[in-house]
């Protein structure tokens, strides 16, 4: 099922824990906030290097609208397959968001509007998608081997998209739950073997 996010029509709290991607760096980088004894939060920013490998919840992908007009983050999304709701402002953009996890990382949100992410997230949930029935009940391991480098039509502007990769499928280790996207993970207990121990 494709993604529905038409981005080339009229077009980044997230809930914590996150991990963000920078189209003009190339960078994928995991926020890791930590309260201080005085109350307040501090954030450690944690670039990932390459090649980068999780478990990627595709099945409960969001897609909507995101702004940061505020200055925060404000999210209006819905699961895939649900419809979708109605552009809140002109300063929301398409967008997406999606769990992925690892046993370094834990669990993560990952969200982008930015249209040349949007695209390789469709194709890559599209490929998903043309997979999953041979790999029923498993879920897919994904790969970031590499970034490739696009240029705007005018070859004005240069931006850095990921090249993802479904290296394989593995049994659902119970780490991502009922829960969306859009809701705090709970805790969770040691999940149970995969034949990927990279990721676990």
């Amino acid at each position: 099922m494709s993604l529905g996010l038409e981005i080339d029509a009229p077009s980044g709290g997230d809930i914590l824990p996150i991990i963000k991607f920078n189209a003009t760096s190339g960078e994928f980088l995991a926020v890791n906030r930590e309260q201080q004894a005085d109350g307040t939060w501090k954030s450690d920013i944690v670039e990932q290097e390459l090649p980068f490998k999780f478990i990627m919840d595709l099945e409960n992908i969001e897609v909507g609208w995101l702004s940061f007009a505020s200055g925060a983050p404000d999210f209006v999304m819905v699961r895939i397959g649900e419809k979708k709701p109605a552009q809140p402002t002109e300063d929301h953009k398409k967008a997406f968001r999606v769990r992925l996890y690892n046993k370094t990382l834990g669990m993560r949100v990952f969200s982008s509007s930015a249209k040349t992410v949007v695209r390789t997230m469709e194709a890559l949930h599209n490929k998903y998608e043309a997979e999953r029935g041979a790999n029923a009940g498993k879920l897919p391991v994904i790969e970031v081997p590499k970034l490739e480098t696009i240029t705007t039509k005018n070859n004005d502007r240069r931006f850095k998209v990921p090249v993802w990769k479904i290296v394989s499928w593995v049994d659902d280790p119970g780490v991502f739950g009922d829960s969306s996207p859009a809701e705090d993970p709970a805790p969770q207990s040691d999940p149970a073997p995969t034949d990927d121990d990279e990721l676990f």
